[in-house]
């Protein structure tokens, strides 16, 4: 493919966004539905083409193209210039594939989803944009113009997670999920100013190249740009402190959760680490903070999720856990593992979302477990492609999601950092949980008794007035290829361990090559012996689900009465939202509208105009009793006037003549 048709990929969907913004509203459901889904569907096409065109290279170092859509730079100050331009090489070749591919089958799901919802144009037109910018974020040549998509899916998040506008939780949601972001931002904007203060650019290959060339920068300033690009990379990626904007984004319907959670937003500061790895490569000590982050995030998350009751959240909570799961790869130096784990996740975490929400569809908008039950009868495909993705997040092989865990398990166990296999067991013990979480969904969602009532659709989802339903084919079918991608997805990563050729660390291993190497060699036999511990634990944890919720479904209720007060504490959460509120915005609040307000607003501004006022006024008060309306006040004035100004004459000209 030539490189310069490479800015076709993320123009096609802006296109779709700027017809459907503008002329949606007037336009009939289907004709949106086309403008929404073709351009979609050609940027596919065209990934496609540019894959097998690169692929076709002779030399490894050839899969690259590089193309800059103006001639001149795109921003010239003061001897900095950046150029508005795209590169592709093997990193990106594999997260356009995420975006497009999955991206356009979630577009493809959300005409069934959003058949009978208000603002059906809206929100292709959002969805579209939101394509736009991740497509600009993964293909950007340089910091400046992976900054405009990063902002820009934060732009389009806000738009999508408060599209039900009308409702205080989604747009509270929204606004949430905008300002927790631009905390991260900040982080990421002081580490270009610093990348500009000692590189005088901002192009990748720039920067990267002037490291690699000063094997004795280690540690210092290159510390420093890793933990803000850190702090950007938190609130992108919800990790801890900036995590809790994403469990309240499941406000927004249920595609825009799996766009979100699967092939965009949230997995662009995994690939912002993974791209600027040569960084992170020099500074060991920003790699322990990523690595801690991410294992401290991944059972963290699994707590809350063992308890939530909206299945929804349950996988907004998984999704933050399997995030640090590839914080913890990249911590490790295991860049290919986290973005291996990037692309299976894609796979089953969107299928996890989709069938979610067929299950919603088909009870009319219930999303309490609780309130379900009995469903794998009822609503077959949705059952079976669901099944898919629960075993594949749990990590049963040979299913997608247990070679890309194991992978990260396994680079943890062997790597050179000092808490490596500390960072193992955390891994190991949320792989446990992970399983428990997901089959408890399993269970209480499919199986047992049905909860549920025979009602008509109130809620804008499905076909009114026919009960409980499969959905219909246009929402299955994106199921179903997800299942089988989840099921086959993770074939591209097997060990040689495990008989396989790893073909995904080959194929990264231009872009990813780094400096951080095993310290441990282990044989294949302790490889598969520390496949065979994640698999028993992710057993255990499937047999505890079973038991609690299947074999007896009374004894996790009687558990949780007899721990009455750490069963409240997880389900509320930690109540780190509480302690946010109290500790950060509450004083904020109280400082805006006390001294902001108060003072500033109220005392200089306010005051100022006031003192004006008041000035203006009195000033006009005195002038305006020249106008008394009385004819002899006013020859009494002009005779005052008249020797006033025969007093400045005279005594100002004997002034002039001394």
């Amino acid at each position: 493919m030539p490189a310069s048709y490479l800015w076709l990929i993320p123009l096609l969907p802006f296109a779709g966004f700027l017809i459907n913004g503008t002329l949606g509203r007037r336009l009939p459901r289907a004709f949106v539905s086309a403008v929404a889904l073709i351009p979609t569907a050609l940027s596919a096409c065209l990934w496609i083409w540019l894959w097998f065109t690169m692929k076709a290279a002779d030399a490894p170092e050839s899969i690259h193209s590089f193309v800059s859509l103006f001639g001149n730079p795109w921003i010239s100050i003061s001897g900095f210039h950046a150029d508005f331009a795209f590169t592709v090489d093997h990193l990106t070749l594999i997260m356009l594939g995420v975006v497009t591919c999955v991206g356009f089958l979630i577009h493809v799901y959300s005409v069934g989803y959003m058949a009978h919802e208000e603002g059906y144009w809206r929100f292709f037109a959002y969805l579209n944009l939101f394509m736009f910018f991740m497509l600009v974020l993964v293909l950007a040549a340089n910091f400046v113009l992976l900054f405009v998509g990063w902002e820009g899916v934060g732009l389009a998040s806000y738009l999508l997670i408060g599209f039900y506008f009308k409702k205080d939780s989604a747009a509270n949601a929204g606004k949430k999920a905008f300002i927790v972001n631009r905390i991260g931002d900040f982080g990421f904007l002081l580490a270009m100013f610093l990348l500009i203060a000692h590189f005088g650019s901002l192009d990748f290959s720039t920067v990267f190249t002037a490291i690699s060339q000063h094997p004795e920068w280690q540690g210092g300033f290159l510390t420093a740009i890793a933990l803000l690009l850190v702090v950007g990379a938190t609130g992108k990626s919800a990790q801890i402190p900036l995590y809790v904007w994403l469990p309240d984004a499941m406000e927004g319907p249920t595609p825009v959760s799996a766009l979100i959670h699967a092939a965009t937003m949230v997995t662009a500061g995994i690939y912002m680490v993974a791209r600027t790895h040569t960084i992170f490569d020099r500074s060991p000590y920003a790699l322990g903070v990523v690595a801690i982050i991410g294992a401290a995030t991944a059972i963290f998350a699994a707590c809350i999720g063992m308890v939530q009751h909206d299945i929804k959240r349950v996988l907004a909570y998984s999704t933050v856990s399997q995030l640090g799961y590839m914080f913890l790869a990249c911590g490790v130096g295991a860049y290919t593992a986290g973005i291996f784990h990037l692309l299976t996740h894609a796979f089953f975490k969107a299928l996890l979302f989709l069938a979610a929400g067929s299950v919603i569809h088909a009870l009319s908008g219930e999303q309490d477990m609780r309130l379900m039950g009995g469903l794998r009868k009822r609503i077959p495909v949705t059952f079976w492609t669901m099944t898919m993705g629960v075993f594949a997040i749990a990590g049963i092989p040979p299913l997608a999601g247990f070679f890309s865990k194991d992978e990260i398990l396994f680079r943890a166990f062997t790597s050179p950092n000092p808490i490596g296999k500390l960072l193992w067991l955390v891994g190991l013990i949320t792989a446990g949980m992970t399983s428990f979480y997901m089959f408890r969904l399993w269970f209480k969602t499919f199986f047992g008794e049905e909860r549920f009532e025979e009602h008509h659709d109130t809620h804008g989802h499905g076909d009114h007035g026919h009960g409980v339903h499969e959905s219909p084919l246009v929402m299955t079918l994106p199921l179903m290829v997800l299942a089988l991608l989840s099921i086959i997805g993770g074939w591209v990563g097997i060990p040689a361990a495990l008989g396989g050729h790893d073909e995904i660390g080959a194929f990264l291993e231009p872009v990813l090559a780094n400096g951080v190497t095993v310290t441990e060699v282990v044989s294949h036999g302790t490889e598969l012996g520390l496949a065979a511990v994640s698999v028993l634990v992710a057993l255990i944890g499937l047999f505890v689900a079973y038991v609690l919720y299947y074999k007896k479904p009374g004894t996790a209720s009687s558990y949780a009465q007899r721990f009455p007060a750490l069963y409240r504490l997880v389900e509320n959460k930690f109540y780190i939202d509480e302690i946010y509120q109290a500790a950060i915005v509450t004083p904020l609040l109280v400082f805006s509208r006390l001294i902001l307000g108060g003072l500033v607003d109220g005392g200089l501004v306010n005051g100022s105009g006031f003192a004006a006022g008041a000035s203006a006024r009195g000033l006009g008060s005195l002038v305006r009793r020249i106008q008394s309306g009385n004819i002899r006040s006013y020859a009494g004035w002009l005779a005052l006037g008249a020797a006033a100004v025969i007093a400045v004459m005279i005594f100002g000209h004997s002034l002039w003549l001394h």
